[in-house]
C-alpha cells in the first residue's frame, strides 16, 4: 500500500482550516490552557529550520493538552515591526510593507504544509495599527499609575495628587524612588507644576532613567544583547558600542 502523504495531508489540513478545528472557544466549561509559541520575524524568503525545531514541540503538548479535555489557545503571528524586517527591506530594496505582506504569505503557506495546530483565527501582526495601538494604550496606563502598598494595587495617579494636595507624601506608603525628599501638602500646593510633575515621575509605573545600551551607528537604533554575536550586529556585522 502506498502512503501518498500529500494527497492525505492536504486532506485534512484543508479540513481543519474549514472546520476551524483549532479555534479556541471563548466560552467553554473545559479548563483552560496557553501554549504561546515566539512569533517569527517575516524578514526571509521562508521558514528557516529553527522554526519548525521548536514549533513541532510546542505543537505537540498544545495537541497533547487538548485529548486531555482542555480548551487549547495556541495562536500564532509575526514579530514584522522592528529592525529585521527592515533590514531585509533595505537589503532587497523594497518597501517593509511589501516584503513584509509577501513574506508572510510564504510563511503562512509553509507553517499550513508543516500541520501545526494553532488557533488562526487569532493571527497578529506586531506591524499592524491595529495591534501596536494596544502596546501603545498599555504604556499609558502605565505611565498614569502608582502602586499603592496599603491597597496592593495600582491606582490613577489622580488619586496620589489628591493625596499630597491634602497631606503631602509622609504618610503614602508607594513603590517609589530611594531618594524623595518629605513635603507637606502646604509645600505641594506651593510647588510649580514642572516641578509636580517631576515629583510625580518618581512615583509613575513607567519613569525616566539614565542607562547604558548598544548603539550600533551603521543600523541607527539600539540593539538587545542577544542581537550582538562577538561585539558586531547579527544583521550585518557592523561594531556596537556601549552608550549612555
Amino acid at each position: 500500500m502506498i502512503y501518498d502523504f500529500n494527497k492525505i495531508e492536504k486532506k485534512w489540513q484543508d479540513y481543519w482550516a474549514t472546520n476551524q478545528t483549532f479555534k479556541a472557544e471563548n466560552i467553554s466549561d473545559k479548563p483552560k490552557f496557553y501554549v504561546l509559541d515566539m512569533f517569527p520575524y517575516p524578514s526571509g524568503a521562508g521558514l528557516h529550520v529553527g522554526h519548525p525545531l521548536g514549533y513541532i514541540a510546542s505543537d505537540i503538548y498544545a495537541r497533547y493538552k487538548r485529548h486531555q479535555g482542555f480548551n487549547v489557545l495556541h495562536p500564532q503571528g509575526y514579530d514584522s515591526f522592528g529592525l529585521p524586517a527592515e533590514q531585509y527591506a533595505i537589503q532587497t530594496g523594497q518597501h517593509p510593507a511589501i516584503t513584509t505582506a509577501e513574506n508572510i504569505k510564504t510563511y503562512r503557506r509553509q507553517l499550513d504544509q508543516i500541520g501545526f495546530s494553532f488557533d488562526w483565527s487569532r493571527e497578529v501582526r506586531t506591524s499592524d495599527p491595529s495591534y501596536y495601538k494596544w502596546t501603545q494604550w498599555i504604556f499609558i496606563q502605565l505611565f498614569n499609575s502608582w502602586y499603592n502598598n496599603d491597597s496592593d494595587k495600582a491606582e490613577d495617579i489622580s488619586e496620589l495628587v489628591k493625596l499630597f494636595e491634602a497631606e503631602g507624601n509622609a504618610k503614602v506608603n508607594a513603590v517609589c524612588d530611594a531618594d524623595i525628599d518629605p513635603f507637606s501638602a502646604e509645600d505641594w500646593n506651593a510647588f510649580t507644576s514642572k516641578k509636580q510633575e517631576k515629583i510625580l515621575l518618581q512615583y509613575r509605573l513607567t519613569y525616566l532613567a539614565e542607562t547604558e545600551v548598544n548603539w550600533c551607528p551603521a543600523l541607527g537604533t539600539v540593539l538587545a544583547n542577544d542581537e550582538i554575536i562577538n561585539g558586531v550586529s547579527e544583521r550585518g556585522g557592523h561594531s556596537v558600542i556601549r552608550k549612555k
